[in-house]
């Protein structure tokens, strides 16, 4: 119970403060939804917070592509040329501190405009960064759904006349949802929570959330602030909760087939 209250407990302050009328933060003046207002007049953290979703979002999904395949190539192929180094090389993210991978990504992007003239750094240098390390994560969470996975189910499938495509969109798949669903929203949340490799590999026409909290940290914490990270909460409060929610249905669905 205190190690829940200390990771718990500043996030509840900082719900109960972005409801404070007074400028300062740590001072009660009151209740009041000033703050809310004011964010949702300010143009720089609506045109930051657009960026972020879109960014994440992007990123998400081609993580879950990314990482999906990667995670079927480890998990259902034993031995193909240069599979160590692909599996270091889907690990190497997890562990190299932000500040490398996001140096390298610069000076990639950096040679390939140099030589091809593409691409301009901004939202697409973002998202594939992200996608990036994004991917990694997925691989790892689908490559142990899979190892788990009853083999049996495709097997019959396959023996009862199905085509390879109809088994792994109606019963693979369908089988490793939890971790595709997990792995989509690790992947969103990593984006929408990343500073330091967006700060590496954005130019002047793409400025995230986080980048624009911390400029505005740097001058001094606002209550609007509070009232901003407030709402995202509630943002990914529903996003898991939906996740949950359709994780326990696929696992109910799941149980009745077997009843059945």
């Amino acid at each position: 119970m205190l190690g829940f209250g200390f990771l718990y407990a500043p996030i509840v302050l900082l719900v109960f403060y972005s409801f404070n009328a007074s400028r300062l933060v740590t001072v009660w003046a009151g209740f009041s939804t000033r703050w809310y207002g004011a964010l949702l007049h300010d143009g720089a953290f609506g045109t930051a917070a657009l960026t972020s979703l879109e960014v994440a979002a992007m990123a998400a999904a081609l993580s879950l592509v990314l990482g999906t395949c990667a995670g079927f190539g480890m998990a259902r192929f034993a031995r193909f040329p240069g599979r160590l180094v692909f599996g270091f090389a889907l690990l190497a993210p997890l562990v190299v501190p932000e500040v490398i991978l996001g140096l390298s990504l610069l000076l990639l992007f950096v040679a390939c405009q140099s030589w091809f003239g593409w691409p301009s750094r901004g939202m697409l240098t973002i998202t594939v960064a992200h996608a990036t390390f994004g991917a990694c994560f997925v691989s790892v969470l689908v490559r142990a759904q899979l190892a788990g996975f009853d083999r049996a189910l495709e097997e019959a499938a396959l023996d009862l006349g199905a085509r390879p495509w109809t088994v792994l969109t109606r019963i693979t798949l369908p089988g490793i949802s939890p971790a595709l669903v997990s792995g989509w929203l690790l992947a969103f949340t990593l984006s929408l929570d990343d500073l330091v490799i967006a700060s590496f590999v954005t130019g002047p026409s793409a400025t995230t959330l986080p980048m624009a909290v911390f400029s505005s940290v740097r001058l001094g914490v606002s209550p609007e602030i509070n009232a901003l990270a407030t709402l995202f909460l509630c943002v990914v409060f529903l996003l898991v909760a939906l996740a949950g929610w359709l994780m326990a249905r696929d696992e109910r669905r799941r149980l009745f087939g077997r009843q059945v």
